[in-house]
């Protein structure tokens, strides 16, 4: 028996322990905002966070997950205000859509590693996440965006998020 937390909730699977977790999270649990690319861990579609670290979950057995804790893209914020989520639709990433929880969650896990990447530490960390529309540029200019907003205390010591404006309070 697999026991694995899923978005802050605790799940068990009692199947085939090479069942990939993508299936898992998809058939099992219907979180479908993670999505099948490629299976060969290639595109970056189906990344979500394995204890804080982006993985492939395509090609990832669901034995290999027992105990950890995963977060896909319907967890990293439920209402869809995560910074990264925001920095999208502000910089009008999504054409298709399909890559782009990928792609977030691929951020994320940067701008956690490291809040102040690159240029470069961007395109590397960026590299395995394919978009056919070819939404780079953009991809890029959200999280370079995010990476340069302020994080200030509100009064109960809660950070919040401030795009960085230019401006008539557009974001840049």
């Amino acid at each position: 028996m697999i026991k694995l937390t899923v978005n802050g909730v605790a799940h068990q699977f009692d199947g085939d322990t090479s069942t990939p977790v993508l299936w898992f999270l998809r058939d099992e649990l219907n979180l479908t905002g993670t999505k099948f690319g490629c299976g060969a861990a290639q595109c970056g579609a189906c990344t979500v966070h394995v204890d804080g670290k982006a993985q492939r979950s395509c090609v990832l057995p669901i034995s290999a997950v027992d105990g950890a804790s995963l977060t896909t893209i319907e967890g990293l914020d439920p209402e869809g205000n995560h910074p990264l989520q925001k920095a999208w639709i502000e910089h009008q990433v999504p054409q298709c859509g399909y890559c782009q929880g990928g792609q977030i969650m691929q951020a994320a896990s940067l701008l956690d590693k490291n809040p102040s990447p690159s240029d470069q530490d961007i395109v590397d960390a960026m590299s395995g996440n394919l978009c056919r529309c070819g939404t780079y540029t953009r991809i890029h200019k959200a999280i370079k965006s995010v990476a340069a907003s302020t994080l200030s205390q509100n009064d109960s010591g809660v950070q919040q998020f401030e795009p960085a404006t230019r401006g008539r309070g557009v974001v840049v």
